[in-house]
C-alpha cells in the first residue's frame, strides 16, 4: 500500500497506528507506521517488521545465501511477509514463496500493506501450520518457523514430532531457521533447554544464534552459517 508522504516522515519521529483489528487467534492486532515500515504487533510481541525484523534480517546475514542454492521456501507464520520482503528488497534474491498463516486477519493484513510491494512469487495457504507440514510431500530448500500466539509458540510446535515433520520437509542439502524469543533470563533458559532437548537431537549439526532478544535455532549450521573472522 502506498503511503502518503507526511505520514511516512512522522513515522520516523512517533509510530502511527494504522489499523487496529480482532481475530479469533489475536484479540489486538495492531499495523503501525514506523521508520517508513509498516509493523504487525500484539500486545507482547512484534511479529513482522518489513526489513527491520532483526531476528531474521540478522540470521540471514549470517547465512551463506550465495553458495547454497534456495528456490523455494517455506513460512510457517507469515505476518506481514517480513521475510520475503528483506530477501527481495535488501538481499536482492527473489525465491519462491509458500507462506502459512492460520489467521485470516493476518492474511487480510500482509494482502493489503505489503504483497503488492514485492514481485516474488507469494502462495499464501490459510491452514494450521501443523497440519500442512503433516500433509506436505514438497521438498524445501529454506523452511522458516515463526509460530507465536502473541508472545508465546503454540506447544504443539514445540514437540520432536513437529522438528521431524519439518526435517522430513526439507530438501537434501536445505536450512531449517526456528525462532524463539530471549527477552529475558526466563525466555533464555526455555530456549536453550529446548535446544539441548529437542533441536540438537533431530539437528545434530544445528546450532543457535542471538539475535536481538531472539534465539535463532538453524539446522545444518557447518553447510550454513558463515564463518566469523
Amino acid at each position: 500500500m502506498n503511503q502518503n508522504v507526511f505520514t511516512r516522515m512522522l513515522s520516523y519521529l512517533t509510530e502511527i497506528q494504522i489499523e487496529f483489528i480482532q481475530s479469533d487467534y489475536n484479540t489486538d492486532l495492531q499495523v503501525l507506521l514506523k521508520n517508513g515500515r509498516y509493523q504487525l504487533c500484539t500486545p507482547h510481541a512484534i511479529y513482522s517488521y518489513a526489513d527491520k525484523y532483526d531476528n531474521f534480517r540478522l540470521t540471514f546475514e549470517r547465512l551463506k545465501l550465495e553458495t547454497n542454492t534456495i528456490n523455494n521456501v517455506l513460512l510457517l507464520g507469515f505476518g506481514l511477509g517480513s521475510i520475503p520482503y528483506m530477501l527481495e528488497l535488501k538481499f536482492g534474491k527473489k525465491y519462491t514463496y509458500t507462506g502459512v498463516e492460520i489467521d485470516e486477519a493476518v492474511i487480510y493484513l500482509a494482502s493489503k500493506y505489503v504483497m503488492d510491494e514485492l514481485n516474488s512469487e507469494i502462495e499464501l495457504i490459510h491452514v494450521d501450520a501443523h497440519t500442512f507440514i503433516s500433509q506436505n510431500k514438497i521438498k524445501y530448500d529454506l523452511i522458516c518457523i515463526d509460530i507465536f500466539i502473541d508472545d508465546k509458540i503454540p506447544e504443539i510446535f514445540l514437540t520432536k514430532e513437529f522438528l521431524h515433520l519439518t526435517s522430513e520437509s526439507l530438501s537434501k542439502n536445505g536450512c531449517l531457521l526456528f525462532n524463539h524469543l530471549a527477552h529475558n533470563v526466563n525466555d533464555i533458559s526455555q530456549a536453550k533447554n529446548y535446544f539441548n532437548d529437542m533441536f540438537s537431537k533431530v539437528f545434530t549439526d544445528g546450532t543457535y544464534l542471538d539475535v536481538n532478544k531472539n534465539m535463532m535455532m538453524v539446522s545444518h549450521a557447518g553447510r550454513w552459517i558463515k564463518r566469523q573472522n
